[in-house]
């Protein structure tokens, strides 16, 4: 070779010599979900089904007609629209009206993601804007449980699934506020622990088995396709405030591992607080926002008025995620303070 065939090529950072393609880690985050889903459908039976079928056609069929309405190519293809719907049923109680959990999923994509602007562009999290607006609008239903493991859960639907829209669900065989949360804020009956960990309790339809969802973040925290420093510092900081606040009175709050494994803090940390896009970006941002999400959800349970806390301390950590980068903002190597770029 002459040194005329030699080309040197110059090229400005980030210098990045593979990486993951958004479709890519969409899909592999479908798979990590999977498990965590088809434990709630084994435990609700068809109630639990039926919700993520529901959640998940709604959101893909919204984002379809989304592009197509707005003249541009369908997006469906990047299963983004497929996370948002499994995220969102997951986090649905089994047994919900189909045309609820479907209004739901309509304001996910278009009011929770094509009104910013679509993939990328989202300020907060979509699953958890549908579920906020489905949350305050019919707070009976969405506060209305089934019991797992019933004997007839494969047999027969739940009674309030295909109510007609708009009309009063009748809940034949449900427990109304009969969560591991609810159980302890207004009963202070405590759940076992192993209950919690293997998803034998009431809940949302894929909230309950945190071995699950620990497992689906493991293998992506392993592939590098989250950021493993937030859901990290969620559970620390969850674990060190209520162990000292179990310390001071054990008879009034409940101990560290009860606040760990129950409700949807599991699925919350590891699947939405790690939004790419709604999330902060830097390396002490992403830590401050942890603590932040982590301190609301013990607030909330521990002394709001809910007894769960971990969606509406999702979407506050969502609104402050872009402050924070902004005061988090690393230093240009070699810019003194106060002079020009």
């Amino acid at each position: 070779m002459t040194l005329k065939d030699k080309v040197l090529e110059l090229r400005t950072t980030p210098h990045v010599s593979a990486g993951h393609s958004v479709d890519l880690i969409m899909r592999n985050v479908v798979w990590a979900l999977l498990p965590a889903a088809a434990f709630g459908v084994y435990a609700f039976g068809l109630a639990g089904a039926v919700t993520l079928i529901a959640a998940v056609l709604s959101c893909v069929l919204t984002e379809h007609l989304f592009c197509k309405f707005s003249g541009r190519p369908t997006t469906v293809g990047d299963a983004s629209a497929i996370i948002t719907g499994l995220l969102y049923g997951m986090t649905l109680p089994p047994g919900l009206p189909v045309w609820m959990t479907v209004m739901g999923g309509v304001i996910a994509i278009g009011l929770g993601k094509s009104l910013f602007g679509g993939l990328g562009y989202n300020a907060f999290n979509p699953a958890l804007v549908g579920r906020a607006v489905l949350q305050a609008a019919f707070p009976v239903a969405m506060t209305t449980w089934y019991p797992s493991m019933a004997a007839e859960r494969f047999t027969s639907f739940a009674s309030s699934t295909w109510t007609l829209p708009f009309a009063a669900p009748k809940y034949l065989d449900a427990v109304s506020s009969a969560t591991p949360l609810a159980a302890w804020k207004f009963d202070h009956q405590l759940a076992q622990a192993s209950d919690l960990m293997w998803g034998m309790t009431t809940g949302s339809t894929g909230e309950t088995s945190a071995v699950l969802l620990l497992v689906g973040g493991v293998y992506l925290a392993a592939r590098n396709m989250l950021n493993w420093r937030i859901p990290v510092t969620i559970f620390v900081t969850v674990a060190v405030l209520t162990q000292a606040l179990y310390f001071v009175d054990s008879a009034a709050y409940p101990p560290p591992q009860f606040m760990l494994l129950s409700g949807g803090l599991m699925l919350g940390a590891v699947y939405m607080a790690t939004d790419m896009v709604a999330s902060p970006m830097t390396s002490l941002g992403v830590v401050l926002y942890g603590i932040l999400v982590a301190t609301l959800t013990v607030v909330i349970r521990l002394w709001g008025g809910m007894p769960e806390g971990v969606m509406y301390a999702l979407l506050l950590g969502n609104a402050v995620a872009p402050h924070i980068d902004s005061l988090c903002r690393p230093k240009v190597y070699g810019l003194r303070p106060g002079r020009a770029r």
